[in-house]
């Protein structure tokens, strides 16, 4: 009795988005379903790229799913909103592949595309954790169809103005990812430092290096989906982890007071608020990535000078290119999102599965 009365007399704030989430996922469906019934007729796939699609898929949702959910309050809420997103966004990706293929006058098989969309909501679990907790699903649902748009033209200027190849476009999702995310993550109000709710529990870090450990398992198979030398993409993606996880280890010892193992948790060079470090765990190393395929460029064609400073300026072309327009259209979008139309989440409420999910059993003592 006590919880069902606590549970009525609960803030209205808790049901605000019955008039707009449930509208704003059909609506969208509903344009999906028309969309897809006019441009996707079948056409009998091969179906030797279905493994690569399966890993691709157990990445995103297993993996990103609970690599994200580190946060004590918020584990329904990573989850369902990844997989929401996920589903979402996988269909907003290929309809916008479609257009652009169209522009190019290009062809390519759906399964493919099914994969090329897969991998492009890379940039939008990245940028998410930014602004996990704080950010609602409506703001969620929206960034999540402007980045893809955006992440897309950004692809297509590289390939159309300075002839990157789809397999290193699409690598800079990561670089994509984390640098829109922490601009979309600057226009939200940042949390007290004396809130416990976006701490974490043995718990909740068992579950994300369970997380962990489906990326590191799947990550070969990312990056090597649309290389042309697979096998090449495939040793050298593995072998980077090996060396990694070996490093990380190493560090966990050698960091310690004790001398022990520990999940490590690097403090973010940027003063900004960014929920699950995005900044050093995505954003970093791709710049570090890119600045490494930059050397490793030069190196290779250094008897070829004449060429060398073209090859060297289109790959810092397409770096610079790729962040630029992360950072300005985070921003914007950021700015957009956060007006009172779109019911920002009070600080008071961050990191809370409460304020979107029904938990009538922990009604008492929330």
């Amino acid at each position: 009795m006590l919880v069902a009365v606590i549970w009525c007399t609960m803030p209205s704030s808790y049901r605000t988005f019955r008039n707009s989430v449930p509208w704003l996922i059909l609506s969208l469906e509903a344009v999906f379903i028309i969309l897809f019934n006019v441009l996707f007729p079948y056409d009998g796939e091969l179906m030797k790229s279905y493994p690569a699609f399966q890993d691709v898929n157990h990445m995103m949702i297993f993996g990103f799913g609970f690599f994200l959910m580190f946060l004590k309050r918020y584990g329904f809420s990573t989850t369902g909103f990844n997989l929401l997103l996920m589903v979402l966004g996988v269909q907003c990706s290929m309809l916008i592949d479609t257009f652009i293929l169209l522009l190019q006058e290009k062809s390519q098989n759906h399964l493919e595309r099914l994969i090329e969309a897969a991998m492009s909501m890379t940039a939008v679990v990245i940028s998410t954790g930014a602004v996990l907790g704080k950010a609602n699903p409506v703001q969620l649902i929206l960034m999540t169809v402007l980045e893809l748009i955006v992440f897309h033209m950004t692809r297509w200027m590289n390939d159309t103005f300075l002839q990157v190849t789809d397999n290193i476009s699409m690598m800079h999702v990561h670089l994509f990812g984390a640098y829109f995310g922490l601009a979309f993550s600057s226009c939200f109000s940042e949390p007290s430092p004396r809130t416990d709710k976006n701490a974490r529990t043995p718990k909740s870090d068992l579950l994300s290096m369970l997380g962990t450990l489906f990326l590191w398992v799947f990550w070969p198979s990312f990056n090597s989906v649309l290389s042309d030398s697979k096998w090449r993409a495939i040793y050298n993606t593995y072998f980077g982890l090996a060396v990694s996880a070996v490093t990380a280890f190493a560090l966990s010892v050698l960091t310690t007071k004790d001398g022990k193992f520990r999940m490590r948790c690097l403090n973010p060079p940027l003063k900004l608020h960014d929920t699950s470090g995005v900044h050093f765990t995505f954003g970093m190393p791709a710049v570090l990535g890119a600045l490494a395929q930059v050397i490793l460029l030069i190196i290779k064609n250094w008897n070829n000078l004449p060429s060398l400073g073209y090859l060297v300026m289109i790959q810092v072309g397409a770096f610079c290119l790729t962040i630029s327009v992360a950072l300005i259209t985070g921003l914007i979008a950021g700015l957009i999102l956060n007006l009172r139309l779109f019911k920002t989440t009070p600080v008071s409420k961050y990191f809370e599965d409460q304020f979107y999910w029904e938990f009538p059993h922990l009604a008492v003592g929330f």
